[in-house]
């Protein structure tokens, strides 16, 4: 009797990918704001760290923090190209989740942030922002150095 408790303990408590289980995490990943930042900031272009660092302003660990929680998700892709790792969303359906979270919530779609699409960023070296530039990656990153010891 006492094995068959056990047993029956057992299977009441392990883990399970139920429907509920798996929409829970996807809406508790996404319960933090600065995520849902991310997830629009990456909505319309795959983006490296420093991008997303020259676009949101935010340090480079507080961004890696929460795009790791969103890959772990499976919410984000990676592709490697040298020293820069790019980040996608896996699904655009996503931010259609968000928008309509934020509808039900009684947002009306004029304060929805806007498609930010292949944006350029001064502050940025990644080849992306520098594509076409006659300024060196050696060289912005001096310029960014000296701007940033005159703030």
């Amino acid at each position: 009797m006492e094995e068959l408790r056990y047993y029956t303990f057992s299977i009441l408590n392990m883990k399970t990918n139920t429907f509920e289980q798996q929409a829970g995490n996807i809406l508790s990943v996404l319960g933090n704001p600065f995520r849902i930042q991310l997830v629009f900031a990456l909505g319309a272009q795959e983006a490296c760290v420093c991008h997303l660092e020259a676009l949101l302003k935010k340090r480079q660990a507080y961004i890696s923090q929460h795009l790791m929680a969103l890959r772990e998700a499976g919410m984000l892709e990676t592709r490697r190209d040298g020293k820069f790792v790019y980040y996608r969303l896996s699904n655009p359906e996503i931010l259609e989740l968000i928008q309509h979270a934020a509808e039900v919530a009684g947002v009306d779609r004029s304060q929805f942030p806007r498609q930010r699409e292949n944006e350029v960023l001064d502050k940025c070296i990644c080849p992306h922002c520098d594509g076409g530039s006659s300024v060196s990656h050696l060289e912005k990153t001096e310029n960014l150095s000296v701007a940033n010891k005159q703030i």
